[in-house]
């Protein structure tokens, strides 16, 4: 009986056990989670929120796509040829998918071939374009001058801008300025136009009507109307900068696009400067009294030109200081002397 019984228990162990693992076999294992969605690149920096960005979503994709929209700087001087490298450094870092121009005199390239006296700009200049051409995806392209006013002076007016006919919108930001943040900058190419140039102005506070961003769509015909309408024996960049129709119904949160520093003399004690740093795409640089943020300014002069109250000062010394550090890091350059006159152009 003692045999029988440990018998038959050793048998049920071992049915247990057989039955454990045909269970362990046949049991449904549990699915993993499928891994999560790769995260796109951020080619919109601030998401959508404001009426502005909820007005012209990402989704909006500029007509004919990306390619055939472009950021487009022309330098007539050696001065702002560092303006335009900085310009197109954020748009690389920040992965602007807009195509990026520059546009400069073909004498140049003369000069730096050795058939005209050598300036001593000229390599600093030929140099910088290398490397917006190499780091930043520049197109470079050469231009003769347009226009030969009184005394031979050569011209290169805007209206050259529209010859780009192999783009259906271009930005063009006036020298010199300093872009925070390219998503606001980036939604412009995807604004309706009736026009072939359309300016944004600082704000309603700014002095001037001269826009602190064109808006330009390029065609033959247009190149060549704007170009007969010129005026043969001068050309005033400024005038002709008054004279672009502004864009009237940008929202009124315009500042996340666009700010200019004159302009921030009049703001009031709600202001904070933290908050225009992190919301605005493009600060224009642009003071009475002051030269540039490409000059190291005397002490008179900042004096005179920043705003009176704290916050706004603050987000003023915070850009040009912003600049500077920025002109050093992407061109490696300092600050240019003031001239000894105080308002002459160092590359007259």
């Amino acid at each position: 009986f003692i045999f029988t019984s440990l018998l038959f228990l050793s048998g049920y162990v071992l049915q247990q056990q057989t039955v454990r693992s045909l269970q362990a076999v046949i049991k449904p294992q549990p699915v993993a989670p499928p891994p999560p969605s790769p995260v796109l690149a951020k080619h919109f920096g601030t998401p959508p929120g404001h009426s502005f960005y909820d007005k012209y979503l990402a989704s909006n994709r500029p007509k004919g796509g990306w390619a055939k929209v472009a950021y487009v700087q022309l330098v007539r001087e050696h001065l702002h040829v560092c303006n335009a490298l900085m310009l197109f450094a954020v748009l690389e870092e920040q992965e602007s998918m807009a195509q990026r121009v520059i546009m400069y005199p073909k004498e140049w390239d003369r000069k730096a071939d050795g058939q005209s006296p050598v300036d001593p700009h000229i390599d600093t200049s030929k140099r910088l374009l290398r490397e917006a051409a190499k780091r930043y995806r520049v197109m470079l392209q050469p231009v003769e001058p347009m226009l030969k006013v009184v005394g031979g002076e050569s011209v290169f007016p805007l209206v050259g801008l529209l010859s780009l006919s192999a783009y259906n919108r271009l930005v063009y930001l006036p020298p010199s300025g300093l872009v925070l943040d390219t998503s606001g900058l980036d939604h412009l190419f995807t604004l309706p136009m009736e026009t072939n140039m359309l300016g944004i102005s600082a704000g309603l506070e700014d002095e001037s009507n001269t826009p602190s961003v064109v808006l330009l769509s390029p065609s033959k015909e247009a190149f060549q109307t704007s170009l007969e309408s010129l005026p043969p024996k001068g050309y005033d960049e400024d005038g002709f900068l008054s004279r672009i129709p502004l864009l009237a119904d940008l929202p009124e949160d315009r500042v996340h696009v666009v700010a200019k520093t004159s302009s921030l003399r009049h703001q009031d004690d709600a202001f904070d400067a933290a908050d225009f740093s992190d919301s605005t795409s493009y600060v224009h640089i642009s003071d009475a009294g002051m030269l540039g943020p490409e000059y190291d300014s005397s002490r008179e002069a900042i004096a005179s030109a920043r705003p009176r109250k704290l916050q706004p000062r603050k987000a003023w010394h915070d850009v040009y200081e912003k600049y500077r550090q920025s002109r050093m890091n992407v061109c490696g350059l300092d600050l240019e002397p003031a001239p000894r006159s105080g308002m002459d152009n160092l590359d007259a």
